[in-house]
């Protein structure tokens, strides 16, 4: 049914019970790739150096260890396994990827890291929801 499930990532609770499940999803489905990004804010300029340079390489590395984490969760795979790490507006990132990748279901969690964890529906959810290019599925 999916050829290509494209899983974001973000380290949060929410992310990592999306990676078990689309890992799930996966090995019943047995599709042609499954690719796992990880998308964060672009660090402001207005910071300036070495201030910016610092804060982007320790979002990197954050960006690298949520990966890996990703990664280590969802184990062996029947096809394969690309990732990537993109900076930029998370929910425009996730969209993007899904459209050049042409992507036939999204999976990420219901809410991720930000500021308003009490919300039901995390608004990079909403957004890729709201815009993106194939099916989404949002887990809780």
């Amino acid at each position: 049914m999916f050829e290509r499930i494209l899983l974001a990532v973000d380290g949060s609770e929410h992310a990592l019970h999306a990676t078990r499940k689309a890992a799930e999803l996966t090995r019943c489905m047995k599709p042609k790739e499954f690719r796992i990004i990880v998308a964060y804010d672009p660090i402001p300029l207005y910071l300036g150096e070495p201030n910016m340079q610092i804060a982007i390489t320790n979002r990197k590395g954050e960006a690298e260890e949520v990966l890996k984490m990703a990664v280590k969760e969802v184990g062996d795979l029947p096809c394969e396994v690309h990732t990537e790490i993109i900076e930029g507006d998370p929910a425009s990132a996730i969209i993007e990827v899904a459209t050049v990748r042409n992507s036939e279901v999204i999976v990420m969690g219901s809410r991720g890291l930000g500021r308003l964890a009490g919300l039901l529906l995390g608004s990079t959810s909403q957004k890729v929801v709201s815009h993106a290019p194939c099916p989404v599925l949002i887990v809780r």
